[in-house]
């Protein structure tokens, strides 16, 4: 008989909005100084490099960017649970879960100024292309999955979505088929409780997001998406589960977007200004584990200014180096539509090239 698991899971969280832990389950955690110090240096460098992205498409640097302030709890705690052989499958919102896995900055740049290249990460990165259409990626990490179940191997596959995803026939066909054949993925709902301008009340009529896994048999879990030691835990026993042979899970982290859906949104003009305070204010994963660190005795502004700064170097160096490398030409789009071009694409390709040689562009 399948496991039957509970309808309603209760909300998982170590640290509190006043950033102090629960005890017994901060040291069932087991998780020392260097690990706290490294979330930490995570969280603030999504911080910094989702600012300076917004500020680039501002001065038309870059092209249209999804900001994840806010989420980067949810990203760093799940990201740090997974193995160097685990396969992430992203949305376009997954910037800090990226460059963990080990995504190069300049892959970025690339991506956001259009290059073909951009999505296409390191031969040594198991990490797909990032997906834009809304939850096209969960079969796909599902395949995924399946194949390294059919081979044999000792990797997970982690598939990061919106609370909007949800909402699409892939999500539960991706269930479906994942919780039949038992395979080694964890679907990641980051929850951050609006789909562009849709709130989540009016994407569902289930209470939570985490309960829908109990129709498909598989384990449900809702965490503190805002509480990044409660989000390493749950990925932790998700991914030690599906490595174990027992399935999927399916989480659903409860977070919120502080900024717009993306640079070419705004909004003003679907939330109120006191919703969004609330989160930022009283809510803000750095904030939170910030007061955590100093209740810990690991908190320091010289050590915060230093990590701004390095990563505003980073990025900079990484920009001035970017920008001297001058577009793809358009033909080139056709060398990353198959892995082997059949011959009517070649015949297109040649044809585009020969146009835009004869326009002297």
């Amino acid at each position: 008989m399948p496991k039957t698991y509970e309808v309603k899971p209760d909300m998982v969280q170590i640290l509190n909005e006043d950033g102090e832990v629960d005890k017994d389950l901060f040291l069932k955690l087991n998780i020392d100084n260097e690990l706290l110090l490294t979330m930490y240096e995570w969280i603030l460098k999504g911080r910094v490099f989702d600012k300076k992205f917004i500020n680039l498409q501002r001065q038309g640097r870059i092209g249209t960017y999804g900001s994840f302030a806010g989420q980067e709890a949810a990203q760093v705690g799940s990201a740090l649970a997974i193995k160097k052989q685990d396969w992430i499958i992203p949305s376009y919102r997954e910037t800090v879960v990226s460059l963990i896995h080990g995504v190069p900055l300049n892959n970025f740049l690339m991506y956001f100024r259009g290059h073909f290249g951009g999505t296409r990460p390191p031969k040594n990165v198991n990490m797909f292309p990032i997906q834009h259409i809304i939850a096209g990626q969960i079969p796909q990490a599902v395949g995924c999955a399946w194949a390294s179940k059919l081979k044999g191997e000792d990797s997970v596959s982690t598939c990061y979505f919106g609370d909007g995803a949800t909402s699409q026939g892939d999500f539960h066909e991706g269930l479906n088929f994942a919780s039949v054949y038992k395979l080694p993925v964890v679907f990641f709902c980051q929850n951050n409780q609006w789909a562009i301008s849709v709130p989540i009340e009016k994407q569902m009529g289930s209470e939570t997001i985490a309960q829908k896994a109990t129709a498909y048999g598989m384990k449900g879990v809702r965490v503190d998406g805002n509480d990044v030691l409660a989000c390493y835990q749950v990925a932790t026993e998700a991914m030690e589960r599906a490595r174990s042979g027992n399935g999927p899970t399916l989480i659903e982290a409860v977070t919120y977007r502080l900024g717009s859906h993306t640079t070419a949104d705004d909004w003003t003009r679907y939330r109120s200004k006191d919703e969004v305070e609330l989160w930022a204010n009283k809510k803000d994963p750095l904030i939170r584990f910030e007061s955590f660190l100093k209740q810990q005795g690991l908190f320091s502004s010289e050590r915060k200014a230093a990590i701004v700064s390095m990563v505003e170097d980073e990025i900079e160096t990484a920009l001035a180096e970017f920008e001297t490398v001058k577009p793809a030409p358009a033909y080139e789009s056709f060398d990353f539509a198959y892995d082997k071009p059949d011959e009517d694409l070649l015949i297109q390709k040649e044809e585009l090239k020969r146009r835009i040689k004869s326009e002297g562009r």
